[in-house]
């Protein structure tokens, strides 16, 4: 039977009686753009992930570009940096703010952004820090905060890939003003289109950010502050209220396929997994692997889908020309996109599934 790299079909089974009945709630309405359901998923969300506000837009690249803007970010001679190992959409908004986008590199082991080596990169011009929380796992948080602080930058988190991710036994929140999520639908927290969330603990910054998605408006037609539109629609809404209360649940079902994955292929002859910690809230299980696109051809032939987060880094990319980068400039970030593989992990994803693609893999690299 065929495995696919992400399968959403059973958390949609598993919460449908909450999602209908709030899709049929909401066509009562006939209220379509900021109505209950993105007033309720709010809440939720603050309470969710321990923070005083929690703010919905249009995706996840909205999040992002809204807070530089808030944070005052918005001017070609300001940086704002990040990893070269993340999906383009973290470089997107940044540029979208009106900023200049700039990379340094990432840890080889964890392959989150190495504050040592951003620390020896970023100068006068930086107003900003955007480490990413790459495949569910949160960044080193304190040494970001001190070098904020000495830069006297913003930090901002991209925490796309994390929902439901604590560090150090706290919320991300409680590191830094602004929290960026992403709503794609593979992500362990998903609508059925795009959305993302930017959540914070303060609530003048709050209410602004309630307005600049909202073109600058506060409920009314007149525009009080330079915003943009990115406002998650009310359906959207319907089916994150709807997971909200399973993430918890799906978490820990990522977490056991991780763990079986760990235990079956250690010590496998040509692949290591991505180091983590208990922290992960394993929204992908990524491993660096000799003959990478052999073994992935060899799986797809088994019928095992299987991922590249991300296949090139940014700073090579053309979108970001204009960050100054060169080959040879990201050592770490440029070797680990011809090595690393995500496996097949979702939630419910049965042990006799990862069992196969454990086996698959041992078998490649015995032949």
């Amino acid at each position: 039977m065929p495995i696919p790299s992400v399968n959403l079909k059973p958390c949609l089974d598993a919460a449908e009686p909450a999602w209908r009945a709030r899709l049929a709630a909401m066509f009562g309405r006939m209220h379509f753009i900021l109505g209950e359901e993105v007033a309720g998923l709010e809440q939720e969300l603050a309470s969710a992930f321990q923070t005083k506000c929690a703010i919905t837009v249009g995706s996840g690249t909205a999040a992002i570009e809204i807070v530089l803007r808030d944070a005052g970010v918005t001017r070609p001679s300001q940086e704002a940096w990040t990893t070269a190992l993340t999906a383009p959409f973290t470089g997107v908004g940044i540029a979208a703010a009106g900023c200049r986008v700039r990379f340094a590199d990432v840890d080889p082991e964890t392959l989150l952004l190495d504050p040592a080596d951003l620390g020896n990169r970023a100068g006068k011009r930086t107003a900003a820090l955007v480490p990413v929380h790459l495949y569910g796992q949160p960044a080193p948080l304190a040494p970001f905060r001190s070098l904020a602080r000495s830069l006297g930058a913003v930090l901002i988190q991209d925490a796309c890939q994390a929902h439901g991710a604590t560090h150090k036994d706290k919320p991300l929140a409680a590191y830094g003003p602004y929290v960026c999520y992403s709503f794609y639908p593979t992500k362990n927290l998903g609508c059925l289109g795009d959305g993302g969330a930017i959540t914070t603990n303060s609530l003048a910054a709050g209410k602004r950010l309630l307005s600049r998605r909202d073109g600058g408006r506060r409920g009314g037609q007149i525009a009080y502050l330079p915003g943009i539109n990115s406002r998650l629609d009310e359906m959207q809404a319907c089916y994150l209220r709807a997971f909200l209360p399973r993430l918890g649940e799906w978490n820990g079902m990522r977490r056991h396929v991780a763990h079986l994955y760990e235990e079956g292929l250690r010590d496998c002859p040509g692949i290591r997994p991505v180091r983590t910690s208990s922290e992960s809230v394993r929204h992908l299980f990524v491993i660096r692997a000799a003959r990478r696109d052999k073994l992935r051809s060899w799986l797809a032939g088994k019928g095992i889908g299987t991922g590249i987060h991300y296949p090139a880094p940014l700073h090579l990319m053309p979108a970001f020309r204009e960050a100054g980068c060169k080959r040879g400039d990201l050592p770490h970030a440029e070797r680990a996109v011809r090595e690393i593989l995500s496996l097949p992990i979702y939630p419910y994803l049965s042990d006799a599934s990862v069992a196969e693609v454990i086996g698959r893999v041992r078998e490649f690299y015995r032949r």
